[in-house]
């Protein structure tokens, strides 16, 4: 039997901050991962906010030597109307800028730079059975491809293994999300009029209609991610291959058809659907679960991330405290504010679905002021309480939507 002091299950990038920031404080740790990397995933706009706990993890260098495309802000666009988003004017003192890239390429990143700093990561390694003690201590059961079973014996276990939910699903601890069901359809694909476009490198969210929206990411490689967003009726009335529908999409939107009309397919077109869940609790005797394994809300402001980073920066601190004989209140000191950035995305994504968004960001006059404020949200500081817009988030956004109601010409 294989012991170590913390076990981490996956290598996405919850999995390896928490690994990371736990082995540079002296402790033994192991990774677990059940697909081989690189692996496709959808998750491919950072914010800000993540830069804090990829620089606290030690990974910038590594990140920055792979030269991703600089992510400065994001474009929302409506029938011609447009807010823009630049970090560099935001309500918090943070990072300025992200990045957008493939995620096969950024988790390969991470986990590489894991294993460079001497921590294990067992690839196509799935977990089936885990036994945790009173003391906390536990014995996990691994099952490798083709191979033979083993255990590791573990102090702790951080679980991020985002979709694949192991400890929520073991341990009987999963529950629907109140967030509606959505579907995506998207793909990579060749951008030969990039350079066509205002600021061909900046992310751009198009309003397709009320009730589906369109993503553009463009890569530093050239090509870039094209994705819907929609109630899974919308896509009903595209026939065909996955192909032909996904075109007959981009056909429909007049932003797109020009630009992509001889873009060539990287991948044929995916779908994700239902992808909302969450828990019954985020930590247990023994155990925390970290990232989308606490809950995934939608793609909409690239929260994803965001969460699986911030909420493996906070764990990891706790888990190492645990380790050093400290008490730690994990209800306070890590579900509560784990929930507290949940629930200000949760105001922002049900913002964008019911519309009180596009009152606040196709409004005329903007103020500045608010603008920076909805920002910094943006941008991922959602843990910042000097900020009206996180501290007040609902009262705040749906004060500012029904005083523009109120104004005349404002949109």
């Amino acid at each position: 039997m294989i012991t170590t002091d913390v076990l981490v299950i996956g290598a996405g990038p919850s999995g390896t901050v928490a690994a990371a920031m736990i082995k540079n404080a002296g402790f033994d740790v192991r990774i677990v991962e059940k697909q081989q990397f690189p692996r496709f995933v959808i998750g491919e706009s950072l914010l800000p906010r993540c830069l804090d706990a990829l620089n606290e993890a030690g990974f910038m260098d590594a990140l920055n030597a792979q030269h991703f495309q600089i992510k400065a802000g994001a474009k929302f666009v409506r029938n011609g109307e447009i807010c823009d988003f630049t970090f560099e004017k935001q309500h918090t003192d943070g990072w300025r800028y992200a990045w957008q890239m493939p995620r096969a390429d950024f988790d390969l990143t991470l986990a590489n730079e894991c294993e460079r700093k001497g921590i294990p990561v067992a690839y196509k390694h799935e977990v089936t059975a885990i036994e945790i003690a009173e003391d906390g201590s536990s014995v996990t059961t691994i099952l490798p491809e083709g191979g033979e079973p083993y255990q590791i014996k573990a102090r702790f276990i951080v679980d991020g293994s985002g979709y694949g939910r192991v400890i929520p699903r073991l341990f009987n601890l999963e529950k629907p999300s109140s967030q509606p069901a959505r579907k995506t359809m998207f793909a990579h694909m060749t951008d030969p009029r990039r350079l066509e476009q205002e600021e061909p490198n900046r992310i751009v969210v198009y309003v397709h209609r009320d009730d589906c929206w369109i993503w553009t990411i463009p890569f530093a490689n050239g090509n870039t991610s094209v994705g819907y967003v929609s109630k899974p009726e919308f896509f009903d009335k595209y026939t065909g291959t996955p192909e032909e529908q996904f075109r007959a999409m981009i056909a429909d939107e007049p932003a797109l058809k020009e630009r992509f009309a001889h873009a060539e397919l990287i991948f044929e077109p995916r779908v994700l659907q239902g992808w909302s869940a969450t828990t019954d609790t985020f930590w247990g005797n023994g155990f925390v679960l970290t990232g989308n394994v606490t809950e995934f809300l939608d793609p909409i402001f690239s929260s994803g991330v965001t969460l699986a980073t911030v909420s493996a920066q906070t764990a990891s601190k706790l888990v190492i405290r645990h380790l050093n004989g400290e008490a730690v209140d994990w209800q306070k000191e890590y579900t509560e504010p784990t929930m507290q950035g949940v629930n200000v995305f949760r105001t922002y994504v049900n913002g964008w679905y019911d519309g009180t968004l596009f009152k606040i960001f196709f409004a005329r006059n903007k103020s500045e002021q608010f603008k920076e404020q909805i920002c910094s949200v943006l941008a991922g500081y959602v843990w910042d309480m000097s900020n009206p817009f996180v501290k007040t988030h609902e009262k705040a956004v749906r004060n500012l939507a029904n005083y523009l109601d109120n104004v005349p010409e404002h949109s």
